[in-house]
């Protein structure tokens, strides 16, 4: 398998950025709710399509008081399952990884038949060959192109409310800036859906994340094999609210050429 490079930008798909419209008032649904609590009919109806009471239903969220489950028995993997229903960031600085790792992601997305969007706000995208041979199926990949953070966050956000899509990559680059409100939007839809929402960023371990509505933070470093054929992608979770920070994941893959 390949190490990914950033090329040419391939062809891309420009998305309108939609307006923000405000939230609905969650206070104002509660109180329809409370009016129809005796009848089971109306409360279904008063819940549904609402996406801030929605996540309320879903099995991650616990009440104050409520016992919470122990983290997960099996051991963690860099994979779409081990990230579904969170908002992640994986940073890297000039010795990183971020595409070879999201790559690999996309083909374990792909393998499960879930289909994948790669928002992109650099001016410069990862390398079409490279990600072919990583297994990535690129006719089945959706590609959109965007001008910096803050619409890109507004391009997953679009993406994620059709349901389709399992994995959405927002390939942020150094435009990293993205307002908190628009996070807690990717967080919602991303537990709604169960879908996983990967922010691939330029940051160094020692640097602040996007925010603390990020559920999971790795950073990528490459190191060159001793026989110089190979390299060793290595992810090292900085922050997970899941299982906790300090877990692993290393792949050891060819360079493409060139760069070998």
């Amino acid at each position: 398998m390949a190490t990914l490079a950033h090329g040419p930008a391939s062809s891309s798909l420009r998305l309108a950025s939609p307006s923000l419209s405000p939230a609905p008032s969650v206070l104002a649904n509660i109180s329809v709710v409370a009016d129809a609590a005796g009848d089971a009919e109306a409360t279904e109806a008063a819940l549904s399509g609402n996406l801030a009471l929605d996540i309320f239903h879903h099995p991650a969220l616990r009440r104050l008081g409520e016992a919470l489950e122990p983290a997960p028995a099996e051991a963690p993997a860099w994979s779409c399952a081990e990230l579904a229903g969170r908002l992640c960031e994986l940073s890297a600085g000039a010795d990183g990884a971020l595409l070879s790792a999201a790559m690999g992601l996309v083909a374990d997305a792909q393998q499960d038949g879930g289909p994948v969007a790669w928002v992109s706000a650099t001016r410069a995208t990862f390398f079409p060959p490279d990600a072919a041979a990583c297994g990535v199926d690129l006719a089945a990949l959706v590609v959109v192109q965007v001008a910096d953070g803050p619409t890109a966050g507004r391009a997953a956000d679009v993406l994620l409310r059709s349901g389709a899509f399992g994995l959405v990559v927002l390939d942020l680059g150094t435009s990293t800036a993205m307002p908190t409100p628009l996070q807690g939007r990717l967080v919602q839809l991303a537990l709604k859906h169960d879908a996983a929402v990967v922010c691939l960023t330029s940051r160094r371990p020692d640097e602040a994340s996007l925010g603390s509505l990020v559920s999971l933070r790795g950073q990528a470093v490459r190191r060159r094999s001793r026989d110089g054929r190979r390299f060793t992608c290595r992810l090292a979770m900085l922050k997970d609210k899941r299982r906790g920070p300090g877990w692993t994941w290393q792949e050891v893959r060819h360079g493409p050429d060139g760069l070998a």
